[in-house]
C-alpha cells in the first residue's frame, strides 16, 4: 500500500517515535506532583471538578499544561497539546452533555467517575467512564479515561440514582 519495504517502514516508524520521545518532557524534567491529599492537590482537584461539572471550557484549559496528553486505552485515540485538548473538550460539551464526577483514586493518583446526566425522567445518571489525573505542579499534564467497566474496581457504581 505504501509501495515500501516492510524495513523501510519499521526503520521510519523507529526515528518517529525516537523523535518524539525526545519532544515529549520526561517526569524528571516536570515539577513534582503536589502530595497527595495536601491543600495545593485538592485545590487544584477542585478547580478541574468545577470546570469540568459546569462544562466551563476555558477554566478547565487553563489548568492544562501546554503539552497535556490525553488518552483513552484501549481506544487509540491520543491528543497530545493545549489546543488539540481544547477542541476535543469542546466537542464532549458542546452537545450538551453535562457530567458528575465522583472522586477517588487510581495508582494514587487522583481520579473520578463519570456520570453523564441523564435528561431522561429517570434522572438516573450512567458511568461513562473513570478519568485518571497525572498532576505536575499546579497543572494537569495527563488526562487518562477508562471504559465504565473499570468503575466497579474502585468502589463505583454503574449508574447513580436522582440527587
Amino acid at each position: 500500500m505504501l509501495d515500501s519495504t516492510v524495513e523501510s517502514v519499521n526503520s521510519a516508524l523507529k526515528r518517529a517515535r525516537s523523535g518524539l520521545q525526545r519532544r515529549r518532557p520526561t517526569a524528571a524534567d516536570r515539577e513534582p506532583p503536589p502530595a497527595a491529599d495536601s491543600p495545593p492537590e485538592q485545590a487544584l482537584v477542585a478547580k478541574f471538578v468545577s470546570a469540568y461539572e459546569s462544562a466551563d471550557l476555558d477554566a478547565l484549559v487553563a489548568l492544562l499544561t501546554d503539552d497535556v496528553f490525553i488518552s483513552m486505552p484501549p481506544m487509540p485515540l491520543e491528543y497530545e497539546g493545549r489546543d488539540v485538548a481544547a477542541r476535543f473538550c469542546a466537542s464532549i460539551f458542546g452537545s450538551g452533555r453535562r457530567f458528575d464526577l465522583v472522586w477517588t483514586r487510581a495508582n494514587g493518583q487522583p481520579a473520578f467517575g463519570a456520570y453523564l446526566r441523564a435528561p431522561s425522567p429517570s434522572g438516573i445518571r450512567h458511568g461513562i467512564g473513570l478519568l485518571v489525573l497525572t498532576l505536575t505542579g499546579d497543572r494537569i499534564c495527563a488526562i487518562t479515561r477508562f471504559d465504565n467497566s473499570v468503575l466497579p474496581w474502585f468502589g463505583l457504581p454503574r449508574s447513580l440514582p436522582i440527587r
